[in-house]
């Protein structure tokens, strides 16, 4: 089992889990290597970092940045970022400043579609309300019975083409890898496999010409082996990586206990073929990795 984790999110944005709650967790679980990569917002790093450092767990600065590509929303994670870089910090705020107009939006097609009070609702579940979004809506809906669980509420009212989905535009993509870049960090391409499933999912003519660009734009790594990965994927991927020239890197997607694909803790290590991610970081200068004082 690998003993790195390089994305989860904190209640700073969709989990349900404080910073430090989160890294406890993990500390428990056996993760030597932790990164926070909450949605759009890098405000937990600081409380996760201090709770590492007193469990001895390596940390790593981390971000998950929302990105709209052609007709898809794409995810990039940032590693070993520089929080405090302008251009990143800028761009962030952007991101969120759009996030309550489209939560409104989404609250209006769901009362067309018969079900009141869903703003509300979405804002309670929400700790930090700048990073309101869909899991906060899903979760709501499931307390008012709607549907089973957070993964039904998806399929039935929030994934594209259902009665509370609502299109947004986020990050470009080279924007994205610049903000990334720019701050010292590594750009990687989150859970590629998610974007290969579902109705309107992409091919794979059409993934092969996102990582072309994706490296063009100066992307480094992508996420093989993570909580929404099959085995089959794995391996997949990985080989993607080896042709594209890219890092690989791991990650639960860790959300919440009851919600999320994987625990932290329980990932397989990566395929033989692939680099890590981290293969270079203890020997960096500056080191990337945040270790215990």
């Amino acid at each position: 089992m690998l003993d790195h984790d390089l994305h989860c999110h904190s209640n700073v944005s969709d989990g349900t889990l404080t910073p430090t709650e989160l890294v406890e967790r993990a500390a428990g679980r056996g993760v030597k290597m932790l990164a926070l990569t909450d949605h759009d917002d890098v405000n937990g790093l600081d409380e996760a970092r201090a709770a590492a450092a007193r469990h001895g767990m390596d940390f790593v600065n981390g971000v998950e940045i929302s990105v709209s590509w052609r007709s898809h929303t794409l995810h990039v994670v940032g590693l070993a970022i520089d929080p405090l870089y302008p251009p990143l910090v800028q761009g962030l705020q952007g991101l969120r400043s759009g996030r309550g107009e489209r939560a409104q939006k989404m609250a209006d097609e769901l009362a067309k579609a018969g079900i009141g009070g869903t703003l509300q609702g979405a804002y309670r579940y929400a700790a930090n309300p700048n990073i309101i979004g869909r899991t906060h809506f899903a979760r709501y809906l499931v307390e008012a019975g709607h549907c089973k669980d957070v993964k039904s509420v998806f399929n039935r009212y929030l994934a594209k083409g259902k009665p509370g989905y609502v299109p947004h535009e986020w990050a470009s993509l080279p924007d994205a890898i610049s903000w990334i870049r720019g701050s010292g960090g590594i750009a990687v391409l989150a859970h590629p496999g998610r974007y290969m499933v579902g109705r309107h999912s992409m091919g794979k003519k059409t993934m092969r010409e996102l990582l072309v660009e994706f490296v063009e734009c100066g992307g480094q790594a992508l996420e093989v082996v993570t909580g929404s990965h099959t085995q089959e994927q794995y391996a997949e991927f990985a080989r993607y990586a080896e042709e594209f020239g890219l890092l690989c890197s791991c990650g639960s997607d860790f959300h919440s206990p009851n919600e999320s694909y994987r625990d932290m803790g329980r990932l397989p290590d990566l395929p033989l073929s692939c680099r890590p991610v981290w293969e270079n970081w203890a020997t960096a200068a500056p080191s990337p990795i945040l270790k215990v004082a």
